[in-house]
């Protein structure tokens, strides 16, 4: 399975790529910069140098050829609503795009934990435009005939992966390592029975594999 990650070298997207790897299965790094690709040659993955901000085209090219796209890009906490629109939103809108352009049909998104209208009503003002750009980022995702999952990660830790989680629509909130979210992505990936499903995720007692099988 050849898998481009969007937004690999942030901290999930480089613990998905080296699974990738591990697992026997290729994938493809979109990366921002040239000097990022060092790490990801050294594990054997592909690497496409994009910047998200630039037109569909350029991602439509780096995700030709691939059986998946997984989009795992974030703006970040530090930058400001301008980043939040361009790039949780209108890069992760971009990327649907030219998944489609490149005639590909599976496609997963991380999104936040709870991106419905009430929660946009409820978040704190510096973390509402957030919420709002994954909350359209999600429609728009929704209203496509790709082979959707949606991913809701609970609050994220760089703790050690534990393999164990609960998932599912109704979840409480709750921490989960960065490194469980990239098992439940690639196992998700590999389990048809999470096309046209979204869900929460957070730490548990349940192994990803069974809690995937479960998820409803």
């Amino acid at each position: 399975m050849n898998i481009l990650v969007v937004g690999a070298n942030g901290q999930i997207g480089k613990h998905l790529v080296k699974l990738i790897q591990e697992n026997g299965d290729q994938a493809r790094a979109l990366i921002r910069k040239q000097e990022q690709a060092d790490y990801f040659k050294g594990i054997g993955a592909e690497t496409a140098v994009v910047d998200l901000e630039d037109e569909v085209d350029a991602i439509a090219e780096a995700a030709k050829g691939v059986d998946a796209v997984v989009f795992t890009a974030g703006s970040g906490p530090k930058t400001g609503k301008d980043k939040t629109l361009m790039i949780d939103l209108d890069a992760a809108v971009k990327t649907i795009q030219a998944t489609e352009k490149a005639n590909v049909k599976r496609f997963i998104m991380i999104s936040s934990f709870d991106t419905s209208r009430e929660a946009i009503q409820s978040a704190p003002e510096s973390f509402a435009p957030y919420v709002v750009a994954k909350h359209y980022a999600d429609e728009w995702l929704l209203n496509t005939n790709l082979d959707y999952t949606i991913i809701h990660p609970g609050l994220l830790t760089n703790e050690p992966g534990t393999n164990q989680v609960n998932l599912g629509a109704n979840v409480e909130r709750g921490e989960v390592s960065r490194e469980d979210i990239a098992k439940v992505i690639y196992t998700s990936l590999k389990n048809d029975t999470t096309i046209g499903k979204r869900f929460r995720a957070v730490g548990g007692e349940t192994s990803v594999e069974e809690a995937i099988q479960s998820v409803k």
